[in-house]
């Protein structure tokens, strides 16, 4: 078992089942893969690293840091600023993890918005972090 698999799961589930989210994208939407093209709009579950979080010398706590592709097909950023938006709202608490896993921290850490040089499709990166405990 892994906390990154965990933390991953409970972002999917959490997503789909916030309606301001799956009103921009719809949940058959929300993928984790790696294939193109993506659907438009879609969320794509992406990159993800795990690093200790060096508060306790049983290495207990992991720092893990989700990326969340959004993809829009339009010539303006707005539709990913919204999505981002709705990603944020649904991130406000803590994630339910499967034992011997404990969120004790989650926040956007970064986003970011981009043209795609095909110049119909818009792009945003959503980083999301997330501080786990485990028990052992």
């Amino acid at each position: 078992m892994s906390a990154d698999i965990e933390v991953q799961k409970a972002m999917r589930a959490r997503l789909v089942a916030n309606t301001a989210v799956t009103t921009l994208v719809p949940a058959t939407s929300i993928l984790d893969r790696n294939e193109t093209p993506n659907p438009r709009p879609s969320i794509i579950m992406g990159e993800t690293q795990e690093v200790d979080a060096g508060t306790s010398l049983k290495r207990t706590h992991t720092r893990i840091y989700h990326t969340l592709h959004i993809w829009t097909r339009e010539v303006s950023l707005a539709g990913v600023k919204t999505i981002a938006g709705a990603i944020r709202q649904s991130m406000r608490s803590r994630l339910a993890l499967a034992a011997p896993y404990h969120c004790g921290d989650l926040k956007i850490s970064t986003t970011r918005f981009m043209r795609d040089p095909d110049g119909e499709s818009s792009h945003g990166v959503v980083t999301v972090e997330v501080l786990v405990s485990e028990d052992l």
